[in-house]
């Protein structure tokens, strides 16, 4: 008869599913990291952006109130 218990046994660090889980939740993590950080540096390039816009609309629309008062 042969020893079925000896044929379970993980004999490697990587065998074991506790490290390989690990190591690919860990992996995602340092991944989501870079992601979130590159998604933050364009949402702020697009509210300077979008600031910057309405600050020129504003300025326009002031100006062309100036020139409408002087024109009456």
């Amino acid at each position: 008869m042969t020893n079925l218990a000896g044929l379970a046994v993980s004999h490697g660090i990587m065998d074991q599913p506790g490290t390989v889980a690990f190591l690919v939740i860990f992996g995602m993590g340092v991944i989501l990291f870079f992601v979130f950080r590159s998604m933050a540096k364009h949402l702020r390039k697009i509210q300077m952006a979008a600031r910057a816009e309405a600050e020129a609309a504003e300025k326009e629309k002031a100006e062309a109130e100036g020139q409408g008062q002087r024109a009456t």
